[in-house]
């Protein structure tokens, strides 16, 4: 089985060497998840280490606003992560002691998680990625960060780790549309974030985007535009991966005065399942499925309280996938019949070359 996952992989990256864009990558599961594309690329399955750039939000520090996303907890979307005082190397360790009973000896990836991860001088970020890219079991670096946090001083940095190692770049879309936008304070238009989706894309940098499932006033349909930006009219359509993020109410944020006063109400299970599962059918077989829900820190959460046992999450998920005979991508638009189309000019792919 081994023999036969890494001649898979080694033809994939021939054809993508020759000018080919693979619309159905092998999904061994209902979807392209995170460890199907690992064990493809690295050959094995990599786990995240959560880190802490010590960094701001422009959301946050008053040049945009200071009180930053509507959803955004104080820690910056990094509350699993390690102290921002600690060294990056001591954070590596600390992390990797945290996640030995799921995972040990084996290599893992770099996530620079907490708040807005390239919203610094340039010299700092050059210090810490590559602090933690010279780590010799840290196998990929993955930074979450916002489109408009990507000065040109910054791609350059990008491109340069990038022939070192992986480098991926997360990038909190949530929406594409511009009312929603505004009321959860992104704080930048639509607009904004396909630049900086070129930009990278120019760079052969993947993106991840993450979408927020069941935001105030967006129901399905509103949902099923945001996957279709990203699967077919976006600039470099079909996005690398995605993160699907159950909205969560978490004690401290704005949201969690709307939900107390009654005017916000979360997605019971018997909805998010159907609703994934759509946003699944939709979305590019090429792209890799990074998250499913997320879940908020116990001691934060508010609502949906059904989230919170994350393990029962899971496997009504994968329960319902299989009961539904779900396929990713079934309602893509690209012919099922079609597995490699020509592109002799440029490749375009959701997958970052193997060993770049």
């Amino acid at each position: 089985m081994r023999r036969k996952k890494k001649d898979r992989r080694e033809t994939g990256n021939r054809l993508l060497s020759a000018g080919f864009l693979c619309y159905t990558p092998p999904m061994e599961n209902h979807f392209y998840s995170l460890n199907d594309y690992c064990r493809e690329q690295f050959g094995e399955k990599l786990y995240k280490l959560s880190l802490n750039a010590g960094l701001c939000c422009p959301n946050r520090d008053g040049t945009l606003d200071t009180r930053g996303c509507i959803f955004c907890s104080a820690g910056g979307s990094g509350d699993f992560a390690a102290p921002a005082f600690l060294p990056i190397g001591e954070q590596i360790d600390a992390a990797k002691e945290r996640v030995s009973r799921k995972f040990s000896g084996g290599r893992y990836i770099a996530y620079f998680q907490a708040y807005t991860n390239t919203y610094g001088p340039v010299e700092y970020l050059e210090q810490i990625f590559t602090e933690a890219i010279s780590r010799p079991e840290v196998a990929a670096l993955s930074i979450a960060t916002r489109p408009d946090c990507l000065p040109p001083e910054v791609l350059s940095l990008l491109a340069r780790l990038r022939a070192r190692k992986p480098v991926w770049v997360e990038l909190g879309l949530q929406t594409v549309h511009e009312d929603t936008a505004r009321l959860i304070r992104r704080g930048y238009p639509l607009s904004c974030f396909s630049e900086a989706w070129s930009s990278l894309h120019a760079l052969r940098i993947p993106v991840i985007a993450h979408v927020i499932l069941g935001l105030p006033g967006e129901g399905p349909q509103e949902i099923y535009e945001t996957i279709r930006y990203l699967s077919k009219s976006g600039p470099c359509a079909p996005i690398d991966g995605v993160k699907l993020q159950l909205l969560h109410v978490l004690e401290g944020t704005d949201l969690a005065e709307l939900y107390r006063a009654g005017r916000l109400t979360v997605l019971p299970l018997e909805e998010y399942l159907p609703l994934l599962a759509g946003c699944l059918k939709r979305l590019s077989p090429s792209t890799v499925v990074h998250r499913l829900t997320g879940d908020g820190p116990k001691r934060l959460l508010l609502a949906p309280a059904w989230s919170a046992d994350k393990k029962k999450v899971l496997n009504a998920v994968n329960r319902y996938f299989r009961d539904s005979g779900l396929r990713q991508g079934e309602l893509y638009p690209a012919p099922k019949e079609t597995v490699l189309i020509s592109l002799p000019k440029r490749i375009k792919t959701g997958l970052p070359p193997s060993g770049s």
